[in-house]
């Protein structure tokens, strides 16, 4: 029986471990499955771990007010080595390019346990871009020693990288794994910030930015955009859900907490969430998984950042990067708003990350090299 111990972080990262860790569970026989949290974000890491019925084995509950990555990388750090000494699992599993991501697999490198990556080989080659992300994810590679890549795409930059071909695996994106198990076309909201939502009549735009990068005059701008789009389209309802950082409510409130037509909304559980991208007609973001997930739901994607880790969905036609200049995006956005033909080249377009089925593929390998 192998002991594999999976850590993560962040609600992203819960999202997409969830389904690998629900799957080591369905096989008692073969693995025994322990999880580690370090609460790097708190409450919306919650969400994910209370929807997918997932009970830490271990809680770091790092996170702290004003936290900043020397706070997270020390704390997950120290926290992280008492319980790689108790448990001395056969592979650490993380997941991504969060700060978790990388301490995890650093520690376990001082322990000589073997590190698995899901998620392995996005590059966005440049270290500034996404912040920290970028590196993380780069560090975490030269450490690990299975390479779980999403795509073709992924595993060449792993190759180009140098990491052995043997080492690498193409499974797909576990985040498909989590939407196809959460996603239900006759859901209801229970939200009272969604109330007021006209999705009956109106297009809905789904909005979300909050990367460090974007914080301060690029968020302007964006915010900016969101507002012209609103008053050059009159069937047209913006739903931006606010990141819980004060710097991003702060902008968010400021440019468009009076403008009609547009709803600053708390941030949604993961299951409510995937409910509004597939209840959205077109998204703004600068995230990264909704890159992967919106297309899976036949829903166009405009990514507010100027260099994207996932080339593929810009390759087959389901993301465009559009910047955070805002006439820019207006003019992106406005394009597809009004030009129908143009809109459903992107909505018919094939999502090239994955077809649900990672997270089988993934305990697979680790069972063939146990």
């Amino acid at each position: 029986m192998l002991k594999i111990l999976s850590v993560f972080g962040t609600r992203p990262e819960a999202i997409k471990m969830a389904p690998v860790v629900k799957e080591l569970e369905r096989r008692p026989d073969k693995f025994k499955s322990v999880v580690a949290v370090t609460a790097q974000h708190r409450e919306m890491l919650d969400q994910v771990l209370n929807l997918f019925a997932i009970r830490p084995d271990y809680d770091l509950d790092i996170m702290k007010p004003g936290q900043d990555l020397f706070d997270i990388t020390s704390r997950a750090l120290l926290g992280l080595k008492p319980i790689l000494e108790k448990e001395e699992p056969d592979v650490l599993l993380v997941q991504g390019d969060t700060t978790t991501t990388f301490v995890a697999a650093l520690a376990s490198f001082y322990f000589k346990i073997k590190v698995g990556h899901v998620e392995a080989g996005l590059r966005s080659f440049d270290k500034y871009h996404p912040f920290p992300e970028e590196i993380n994810r780069s560090l975490t590679t030269v450490i690990a020693d299975y390479h779980f890549a999403p795509t073709k795409t992924a595993k060449e930059n792993l190759l180009n990288a140098g990491i052995s071909e043997a080492s690498i695996y193409v499974t797909g994106n576990t985040v498909i794994d989590a939407l196809v198990q959460t996603v239900k076309p006759d859901y209801a909201f229970a939200q009272p910030d969604l109330e007021p939502v006209d999705f009956a009549n109106k297009r809905i735009i789904l909005v979300t930015a909050h990367r460090r990068e974007n914080w301060g005059e690029p968020l302007r701008q964006i915010c900016r955009a969101v507002k012209e789009i609103v008053e050059a389209v009159p069937d047209v309802e913006v739903v931006f859900s606010v990141h819980l950082n004060p710097v991003v409510r702060q902008t968010a409130s400021e440019i468009l907490g009076d403008v009609d037509r547009v709803h600053l909304i708390e941030p949604l559980d993961y299951e409510p969430f995937v409910q509004l991208i597939n209840k959205a007609y077109l998204i703004l973001t600068d995230s990264g998984g909704i890159q992967e997930e919106a297309p899976s739901l036949g829903k166009p994607v405009l990514v507010l950042r100027e260099v994207t880790e996932r080339p593929e969905g810009v390759e087959a036609g389901t993301v465009r990067i559009v910047g955070r200049d805002t006439s820019r995006i207006v003019d992106e956005a406005l394009l597809l708003l009004i030009n129908s033909g143009e809109y459903e080249k992107m909505a018919r377009a094939v999502n090239p990350y994955g077809d649900g089925h990672a997270s089988e593929r993934i305990a697979d390998v680790l069972l063939d090299n146990g």
